[in-house]
Formats: C-alpha cells, structure tokens, sequence
C-alpha cells in the first residue's frame, strides 16, 4: 500500500495521478454531449453517469426534443456499436432478440440456425419504448438484467457493455403502453427531456439547418471506456454514505417508520433494493465526473431523485391531489437527515435541547 493510493476498508482509494485521466476523458465525453443537443447540460450530466455505472436509462419527453438524436450521438462519441429499434404496436419479441429458423444445406440437410436480433449490440436504442405491446417490451427483461438471451433453451451472451437507452412519450399521448412495474425496475435512471428555453430555441435556428445535429468524431476509444468503467469500481463509498442511501430507500415505504408524511400518505409500493444497488453505483459514477475519489452525500442527493422516481408506486389520493412522483421523492430527499446520529437513549444534542 503506496501513500498516493491508500487503503480504505480493503479498497485501494485512487490516487490523483490516476483519478485526474478519467475524469478529463469523462468530461471530454459530456462536452461533446453538450454540443449535440442544445441546453440540456443537466440531462447530459445524468446519462453519463447511467453509462459510467453500467446502468439502463428511460428518457421521457414529448416528441420532437433530440432524445433519440443525443442517443445516437452517444453512440457516435463512444465508438461502440449502436442499433435502433423502433417500437410500434405490431412490434414482436423476436424482432429484438432473435430467432431460430431452419437452413437447409447444399448437401440437404437441415438444420436450425439462430439469427441475432439488434439487441446483441453495444448500445441498444429503444425508439418510443412505450409504444409495442406489454409481451414485446417484457422481451428486454432477460437481457437487460443478465445481459443475455434465452432462445429454445439455448443461452447466448450479449456483447459488453451493454446498455439500453429507451426513449418514451408520455403515458398520456395516443397509442402508448405503460411499461411494467418489472421493467422499470431495470432502469437504473428515468430522465426527463424537457422543453427548451427560448435563448436555446434561437441557437438551435442559427445552428442546425433541418434540424441535424453537427458531424461528431469520436472522443474515446474501447480502451478509454474500458478504464473508465473499471476506475468506478475503486470509487470508494464510505460507511455513513452507505448508511443514508438505505435509510433513504426505506423511507420510500408507508409503512416504514421513517416515512416522512408525504411519503405515508401518496405511496402505495416503495423502491426495491434494486433502486439501493442503483443510487450507490450512481452515486460512485457521480464522484468521478466531479473528480472525487471518494463518493459523498452530495452524490447520493444528486442521483437519488433519477433512481427513485420511476420505482414507487403513487396511490389514488396521489391522482386526486395531482401528485406527483418527482414531488413526493424531493420531499423525500429534504425531510432525510444525511448525518444521523445514533445516541443512546436519553442523549440528546444541545439543537435538539434548544428547540424544546
């Protein structure tokens, strides 16, 4: 164990000789992003982080925004193999994930063959997710949680990495299906792509003529992307951080006592542990881009609202008072000490003696 790198609970910290290259390369990543789609920094800044924590994402938005053009664009600036399927109703599973059909050979006979679907790609661009039939979307779960496919039986691996990038209109418009509570559950972010304002409007008129985006070269290579990915494995993740994102998962729940009011009174389901694993890997993701060894409460806070937003469930009075779920999970975040202290009982802080 070297100074420059120490250990932490068993885990090797970065050092800043090797923590600065990863986050240069990161930033060269999300400056180009920023160049592609006008005035959406801050969504930028989230889908990298999803791609640096290896994690699936939902971008929802009316039509006409860019997201399919940033998706594409990400495609581009990575170097990796990129697919688009367009999701309409009479899309079937197989359209995705591939079939088997019999060949016959020269000699006559015959025999199966299975035929990949675009899903055994590197970045996998579903267009309007929402759009194909509940059977069709379901045919992404295998692959999006074990990053393989199941046909006849026969078990075949997807290229790493791998990740899906959806886009969806919202529930609201004609022709869409809400995507299963099962499948949501798999994305690690759910992003809104919202309206641009009106400086943004007039940059996108003097700059893109018919609307296309500027030619992109690549700004980072496999080996790059690889060492990027791997960096976040030695993002360290301190007990107290830890202990905040699992306090803040189980307030989701009405019936956990630390359930802050709104919470009791909207919320039919909570998170899954799935949405724990997602805001830690997330919140290391964040650290990184903000040149932090270490991931911190501001991470986790800055994270947290994307995880969560799409993995709990309102109740009716939530549709009656018209709330929502990105009102519920910010009141949430807020009413969620970062810093608890477990005193012994009859201990109390001079704060706490003060304000009684």
């Amino acid at each position: 164990m070297t100074q420059d790198s120490p250990d932490h609970g068993g885990q090797k910290v970065m050092s800043p000789d090797e923590l600065k290259p990863m986050t240069e390369a990161a930033r060269r990543v999300l400056g180009a992003m920023d160049e592609v789609l006008l005035g959406q920094e801050a969504l930028h800044k989230m889908v990298l982080v999803g791609i640096l924590s290896r994690g699936h994402m939902l971008l929802e938005g009316m039509p006409g925004l860019g997201k399919t053009t940033l998706i594409q664009a990400l495609g581009d600036l990575l170097r990796l193999d990129f697919r688009r399927v367009q999701f309409t109703p009479d899309l079937m599973p197989s359209d995705i994930v591939g079939s088997t059909i019999l060949q016959q050979g020269e000699g006559g006979d015959r025999r199966m063959e299975f035929r990949p679907g675009p899903v055994f790609t590197n970045i996998l661009l579903a267009d309007e997710i929402n759009r194909a039939s509940p059977k069709t979307q379901s045919a992404l779960l295998e692959a999006m949680q074990e990053r393989r496919v199941t046909t006849l039986g026969e078990t075949r691996p997807l290229p790493a990495p791998f990740f899906v990038l959806a886009s969806q209109n919202p529930v609201e418009l004609e022709g869409t299906y809400p995507l299963p509570e099962a499948q949501l559950d798999r994305f690690l972010f759910k992003l809104q792509v919202g309206l641009p304002q009106e400086a943004t409007l007039e940059r996108i008129i003097a700059t893109r003529r018919r609307g296309e985006p500027p030619r992109l070269e690549p700004v980072a290579d496999a080996q790059q992307i690889d060492a990027m990915l791997n960096s976040i494995e030695r993002i360290v993740l301190p007990s107290a951080v830890s202990k905040y994102i699992a306090r803040l998962v189980n307030a989701t729940h009405p019936t956990s006592a630390a359930a802050p009011e709104p919470v009791r009174r909207f919320v039919k389901h909570g998170a899954s542990p799935r949405a724990a694993i997602g805001i830690a890997e997330a919140a290391r993701a964040h650290a990184l881009l903000a040149g932090r060894p270490t991931a911190g409460f501001e991470d986790v806070r800055a994270v947290a609202p994307h995880v969560l937003n799409h993995r709990i469930i309102l109740n009716h009075d939530a549709g009656f008072e018209r709330v929502d779920a990105f009102d519920v999970v910010a009141q949430l975040i807020e009413d969620i000490d970062p810093v608890r202290l477990d005193l012994p009982s009859g201990v109390r802080l001079e704060s706490e003696e003060a304000a009684r």
